[in-house]
C-alpha cells in the first residue's frame, strides 16, 4: 500500500482537526440543561436524571423501546447532529443523545482543565448502570468515537454494539513518522495545544469557519456546525483535542467483546485513493478483526449530515 509523506499526513491531519475546533471561548455565558428528569418540552425530548459534570444527556424514544442508543457527538460538536438520525429512530428506539460540558454552549465545569474523552467515557459506564441500560448500543463520530471505543474496550459488559464514524484509534498515527507512538507525537501535540490556546481570537475563528466548510459538503447543512464550534469553550477544545493525539487505543481493541462497525469516508486529500484509505482503516483497527468496516462515499467528514439516507440504512442495519 502507498503511503504519505510525514508532511502530507500532518497537512491531512491538521485540516480534519481545524474542522472541528472550537473558536471563541463563549461557554461560560451559557448553563447546561437541567439534570433532573423532566417531561418533555417544545423541542421533544426530555433530560436525563444523571449527575456530571461531564456531560448530560436529551432522552427521546416510546415508554416501551425495542432498545437503546447512546449518539456521542464529536469535539465542539452539539446533539444537534444527530437530529435526523434521532427522528428516524426514536419511534422504536430510546435515543440518548449527549451533550459533552465545554461544547456547543454548555459550560465547561469538570472539564474545564485536562483530558475529557477519558472522563466521560467513565462517566457513560456510570449512566448506562444508573439508569439501568441492558447492553444499549452505542454510536460515536469522530472524538465521540474515540469515546465509544473507550467505553467498549475498558467497560466490554456495558456495550451492546459499537459503532465508530470516521475516526480511527490512534489519530497521533497522522502526526508523525511511521512507526509514531502516543510518546513520540507528544510533544507535537504539545505544540498545537499551545498554538490553539494562546493564538489570536480572529485568526482561530477564520480558520474553523473555513475547515468546518472542508468537512460538510452540504452548504445548506452547515450553520449548525459554525454555530457549535463558535459557542464551544477554546480551552476545552484545545485540550481534548491534545488528547486525541495523545492517545492510542490499537492495544486496547482486542478488549472490545460488542459487535463493532466502523464507517468512514476518504480522506479530504487528492493523493489519497479509495484503496489507500481503506488500507489505512483496516491497519488502525487489526487488533480487531471482528470489526465490519464500511467505506461511505460522496461525503465529507459529517456523514450524518452529507449522506443521512445512507448513513441511517448503516445504523439500521447496524442496530438490527
Amino acid at each position: 500500500m502507498k503511503t504519505m509523506t510525514a508532511a502530507a499526513a500532518l497537512s491531512a491531519a491538521l485540516t480534519g482537526a481545524l474542522a472541528i475546533l472550537a473558536t471563541p471561548a463563549l461557554a461560560q455565558e451559557h448553563q447546561h440543561e437541567p439534570q433532573a428528569q423532566s417531561a418533555p418540552a417544545a423541542h421533544g425530548h426530555a433530560h436525563a436524571a444523571f449527575e456530571s459534570g461531564r456531560f448530560h444527556v436529551r432522552v427521546d424514544g416510546p415508554e416501551h423501546p425495542v432498545g437503546d442508543v447512546i449518539l456521542i457527538p464529536g469535539l465542539s460538536s452539539s446533539p444537534e447532529v444527530w437530529d435526523g438520525l434521532t427522528e428516524d429512530l426514536k419511534g422504536r428506539y430510546r435515543v440518548h443523545r449527549v451533550h459533552i460540558q465545554g461544547f456547543a454552549g454548555a459550560a465547561a465545569e469538570d472539564n474545564a482543565t485536562g483530558p475529557v474523552s477519558a472522563p466521560v467515557a467513565e462517566d457513560l459506564a456510570r449512566y448506562i448502570a444508573e439508569q439501568g441500560l441492558n447492553k444499549p448500543a452505542v454510536i460515536g463520530h469522530s472524538m465521540g468515537g474515540t469515546i465509544g471505543m473507550m467505553l467498549a474496550a475498558r467497560h466490554p459488559d456495558s456495550v451492546g454494539k459499537l459503532m465508530v464514524v470516521d475516526m480511527v484509534p490512534f489519530m497521533g498515527a497522522m502526526f508523525g513518522a511511521p512507526g509514531a507512538t502516543a510518546e513520540s507525537v507528544a510533544p507535537m501535540a504539545d505544540q498545537i495545544y499551545t498554538a490553539m490556546t494562546a493564538g489570536p481570537e480572529e485568526g482561530y475563528r477564520q480558520q474553523a469557519a473555513a475547515s468546518v466548510t472542508g468537512m460538510i459538503n452540504t452548504e445548506s447543512l452547515r450553520a449548525g456546525p459554525l454555530e457549535d464550534t463558535a459557542k464551544s469553550d477554546r480551552a476545552v477544545s484545545a485540550s481534548a483535542f491534545r488528547e486525541l493525539i495523545v492517545t492510542d487505543l490499537r492495544p486496547e481493541l482486542p478488549r472490545i467483546t460488542a459487535p463493532t462497525t466502523v464507517v468512514y469516508v476518504k480522506f479530504n486529500d487528492p493523493r489519497m485513493t479509495d484503496m489507500m484509505v481503506d488500507g489505512i482503516y483496516q491497519a488502525s483497527y487489526a487488533t480487531l478483526p471482528s470489526a465490519k468496516l464500511k467505506r461511505i462515499d460522496d461525503s465529507a467528514h459529517f456523514i450524518m449530515l452529507d449522506q443521512p439516507a445512507v448513513f441511517a440504512a448503516e445504523v439500521n442495519a447496524f442496530l438490527e
